[in-house]
């Protein structure tokens, strides 16, 4: 089959993959693999390859991710039973005062508390936020809704165990470690740098309270109705014994303390059996999980602690098979041989390619609508270029992380989560959330371009 042939059906599959989640609706997972049968047959793979293709990309993205996924999600089930969350930002609170909160905790959320469910995460949060409001004045409700929405997006792809990041650097064959370390260079001076930009604008007469918050009444509503979507225990949590702040966060620290520690050896060149067992991701996750609960036995009890397992089980099934079926679309396109027809058209000396990833899963997010499903579908459609351009995988990994963040908008969850629990108008959104994220995936590419200077 001609390479223009090829890059049609391409495009036809991804296009496809589109209308079917966005015009009719179907469940990101079905249309990942209807697009990835669509581009495997057209691509004349013929039946047995393209079904061997998506099944043996599901097996390889779960091989790497799989137990990634569950032990990250399983560790912030239990922490949010233990109120963790809400205890950080009471201390975060104190020591740094109402003036700096919303760096503060914006970039707690965006390297600490990723392994919590996205939506729990913001169910908990939002109303801690809109609580810390009223301290920062007339323009405290945008200022902490910007903070919240930079934080919770730019988590998600950049920093590990989030979930987008577990996906990129499964598809793009990055360690894991590596990720770590090269995510935090970029998501700290990107949520800092965005957060103080959007500050700016928004208190130089952009924001106007009177058209972009509800009034207190129907704010309070929006409020209510938004925790009940959450569940009936979106924001309540058992009663406990206060465990000591440092405590709860130990386990996790030092897991991510381990994985970077396999990272840093690796530069090194430095070889020692138990170390590299040690800072294996899975095992490094596995333990923080197994310290996470003996807290959770001690402070909650051990049956709170399988209820919280159980809830955490639950969500980290659509989870992993969103993960699963992009490594389907990854594997069918390397097949096909896009990756050597997209390596003809760009050079690895120049940052054209970047931009490209970036542009790439912008416009995908801005027509799908999610974060993970753009950042997922972008970095399988460019795995296969990685090898032909010569440039570092992560490079290429961060930066549809960056493009993915473009233009949160009205089909996004998050928004509507966000508009609700912060008591902003749908203009107010559009500015804190939508205006915000795009800020901080513009500002992402800044480090992500210095880096490639050196990498």
């Amino acid at each position: 089959m001609s390479d223009t042939a090829i890059l049609i059906n391409t495009a036809v599959a991804v296009a496809a993959i589109v209308v079917l989640i966005v015009r009719f609706k179907f469940n990101p997972v079905i249309a990942l693999v209807l697009g990835s049968c669509y581009l495997g047959l057209a691509a004349g793979l013929g039946v047995e390859k393209t079904v061997e293709a998506i099944t043996s990309g599901f097996g390889d993205i779960m091989a790497e991710i799989g137990l990634l996924v569950a032990f990250g999600v399983l560790i912030g089930a239990v922490l949010r039973d233990l109120r963790a969350i809400e205890r950080l930002v009471d201390a975060l609170l104190r020591v740094v005062g109402p003036k700096r909160i919303p760096h503060a905790m914006a970039l707690t959320i965006t390297t600490f508390l990723q392994s919590i469910y996205l939506d729990v995460l913001l169910v908990i949060s939002g109303p801690l936020a809109k609580a810390v409001a009223p301290k920062l004045g007339r323009y405290g409700t945008a200022r902490m809704a910007t903070a919240l929405a930079i934080g919770l997006e730019c988590g998600i792809v950049f920093t590990v165990p989030g979930v987008g990041a577990l996906a990129l650097a499964a598809l793009l064959h990055v360690p894991l470690g590596t990720y770590l370390l090269y995510g935090l260079i970029v998501v700290i001076p990107t949520v800092t740098i965005s957060i103080s930009l959007m500050t700016f604008a928004l208190t130089r007469g952009w924001w106007k309270p009177e058209v972009d918050e509800l009034p207190q009444p129907a704010a309070e509503t929006a409020l209510a109705a938004a925790v009940r979507s959450g569940g009936p225990d979106a924001l309540a949590a058992p009663k406990t014994r206060q465990a000591p702040l440092l405590l709860l966060f130990t386990p996790l620290l030092v897991s991510l303390v381990l994985i970077a520690t396999g990272a840093l050896a690796d530069v090194v060149e430095w070889k020692n059996p138990v170390a590299s067992f040690l800072s294996s991701p899975v095992v490094a996750l596995m333990l923080g999980l197994i310290g996470t609960c003996f807290v959770g036995r001690k402070y909650l009890g051990q049956s709170a602690v399988e209820e919280s397992l159980g809830r955490g089980l639950r969500d980290s099934g659509p989870i992993l098979l969103l993960n699963g079926v992009g490594g389907c679309l990854a594997a069918v396109i390397s097949q096909a041989g896009l990756g050597d027809i997209l390596g003809e058209y760009f050079s690895a000396n120049t940052w054209a390619p970047l931009l490209l990833v970036w542009f790439m899963a912008a416009a995908l997010h801005v027509a799908v609508g999610s974060v993970t499903i753009s950042a997922i579908t972008s970095a399988g459609l460019l795995a296969p270029l990685a090898p032909v351009l010569g440039l570092n995988p992560v490079l290429i990994a961060l930066a549809a992380g960056a493009g993915s963040l473009f233009m949160v908008h009205l089909t996004s969850n998050t928004f509507w989560l966000l508009q609700s629990l912060l008591g902003q108008t749908t203009r107010g959104t559009l500015k804190t959330c939508s205006a915000g994220v795009s800020v901080a995936s513009v500002v992402a590419m800044g480090p992500i371009l210095a880096l490639s200077l050196v990498l």
